[in-house]
């Protein structure tokens, strides 16, 4: 494996799990989704998170997909902002596709509840865990 294991976050679905009024700045909880996501890029992800062993407590790479309203949001340190043009999905598949072709022994994890996006990734080899795996407190 080279690099770290990429982490890519469903903004959408993952800031849509949690009913806490996000649907009035969308912005804005994407911002909190984002700047909760930093602490993963140095530690990864928790023992209670889900996640696949290899993505516990390590170092990650990690791309924060958003669209709609929350396009724009700038990126912070440990945690890439992609704005998707169109639908957030075609990007997630996309970037997971891409990073398994130029290293297919650099694991993927895709967050995402989304049945199809999950069907769509695990085709090129990611891996995927729900919303809860990174879930804002």
């Amino acid at each position: 494996m080279t690099g770290r294991p990429l982490l890519v976050v469903d903004g959408a679905n993952v800031v849509g799990s949690v009913p806490d009024g996000w649907w009035r700045d969308r912005r804005g909880a994407a911002e909190r989704l984002r700047d909760a996501l930093a602490a993963l890029a140095a530690g990864g992800l928790a023992p209670d998170s889900g996640a696949p062993a290899w993505a516990i407590g390590v170092p990650l790479e990690v791309v924060l997909v958003v669209e709609g309203a929350a396009r724009g949001i700038a990126s912070v340190p440990g945690v890439r902002v992609e704005s998707a043009p169109g639908s957030g999905d075609d990007l997630i598949a996309d970037l997971a596709a891409r990073a398994r072709a130029a290293d297919p022994e650099r694991p993927c994890l895709v967050v995402t509840a989304d049945r199809e996006l999950r069907r769509r990734v695990a085709a090129v080899g990611a891996t995927c865990v729900g919303p809860t795996a990174v879930r804002r407190r």
